[in-house]
């Protein structure tokens, strides 16, 4: 791992917070790309939009995974705001930004299944480097392994004392790996489908992949109800969402 990017000595760049800059950078640029294909004369709409969506995931991300880690955060409620350190909890960020953006679509008159299609490329893009911001910040890691291409996070404060020095999966890479090409896939479904095509497809396959993943970590701190970790519930309730929405949108396309 490498937590520190830059060191100037009186300033510190993080790698994840570089990470999560990059992402948020990228995706927005993929999604300027597709708006222009599909909305022309609706790029300054949509810019407004990402901006203000930004935000409104950004907090809702940093506030599930408080939520979910409420014990660690307790213990010095300054960490809520340390950002930089690690610690957002992917689904809040979408939880948060959907609600927003049907508020937004319907306010401003825009087709939601377009706005949402455009925004599922780039949102999984910068979900791809966040992840490895992950990697690099020792959060969100694996369980014990013993595979030849296991990593120790010996240097993370995040990871529990019991697994500091113990062979772990980075299930961050994979998870990595795996949206890159899901992104790859939706770009070509964008140019090729039908509008909703992309959200729904999103819907249906990256809950399944998370779900299988959360197999794979090693961190409790994320927070479990049950025998099932809370992504792996968000995971469920998303995919019975896609279900739905395929099949309203078919019905629709009748």
């Amino acid at each position: 791992m490498h937590p520190i990017l830059i060191d100037l000595g009186f300033y510190q760049i993080r790698t994840y917070g570089a990470c999560v800059a990059l992402g948020f950078y990228l995706g927005m640029e993929l999604c300027k790309r597709l708006v222009q294909k599909r909305m022309p004369g609706k790029l300054a709409a949509f810019t407004d939009l990402s901006f203000w969506g930004l935000i409104v995931g950004f907090v809702g991300a940093r506030l599930l995974y408080v939520l979910t880690a409420l014990p660690y955060f307790s213990e010095d409620i300054t960490r809520v705001v340390k950002i930089w350190e690690g610690g957002l909890v992917f689904f809040g960020g979408p939880l948060a930004v959907i609600p927003y953006t049907i508020w937004y679509v319907r306010k401003h008159k825009l087709r939601l299944w377009d706005i949402l299609d455009v925004m599922t490329p780039g949102l999984v893009l910068a979900h791809a480097i966040g992840r490895i911001g992950c990697f690099f910040a020792g959060c969100c890691y694996g369980c014990p392994t013993n595979v030849s291409w296991a990593v120790k996070f010996e240097a993370s404060d995040i990871i529990e004392s019991s697994l500091r020095h113990v062979a772990v999966h980075p299930v961050q890479l994979y998870e990595s790996f795996l949206l890159f090409m899901l992104c790859g896939f939706f770009v070509w479904l964008f140019k090729r489908g039908k509008s909703g095509q992309v959200t729904v497809a999103y819907l249906l396959i990256y809950p399944c992949m998370r779900t299988a993943l959360e197999m794979l970590r090693g961190d409790v701190i994320r927070g479990f109800v049950g025998p099932l970790s809370t992504s792996q519930w968000i995971s469920g309730f998303l995919f019975v969402v896609g279900i739905a929405c395929l099949f309203r949108h078919r019905l629709v396309r009748k």
